[in-house]
């Protein structure tokens, strides 16, 4: 699963490109010093083949972009006279609060205190 993963995100181009510099860094230590050879393996100007293909791939995939086509949505035209009816019946609601009346109990009334005085 992982691998199906780094390869839909193009991961495996990171890890083929490690593997090129690494070869790279290897056969410039054995002709020059290490400044040298990391200068010319990381510069740019000197791609060994497996740098040239990476590329190359990375540039023919780009290539393939997916276009969805546009779909032009179109309504049928609206009548210009634009009007708005008031309805024949109008009932206005009563404002009451149904809460509010449902509290309206009086609590109940405390048993006499005076005989346990």
């Amino acid at each position: 699963m992982m691998i199906a993963v780094l390869a839909a995100s193009g991961a495996h181009w990171g890890v083929l490109q490690s593997i090129a510099w690494t070869k790279m860094l290897a056969a410039n230590l054995s002709a020059g010093s290490f400044t040298e050879a990391v200068q010319k393996t990381f510069d740019g100007k000197h791609p060994c083949c497996l740098c040239k293909a990476i590329a190359a791939g990375k540039k023919s995939e780009q290539k393939k972009e997916f276009t969805v086509p546009l779909q032009k949505f179109e309504f049928p035209p609206v009548g210009e006279n634009l009007v708005l009816v008031v309805p024949v019946k109008f009932h206005r609601l009563p404002l009451t609060d149904t809460i509010a009346d449902s509290l309206k109990q009086q609590p109940p009334t405390p048993p006499p205190r005076g005989c346990f005085v």
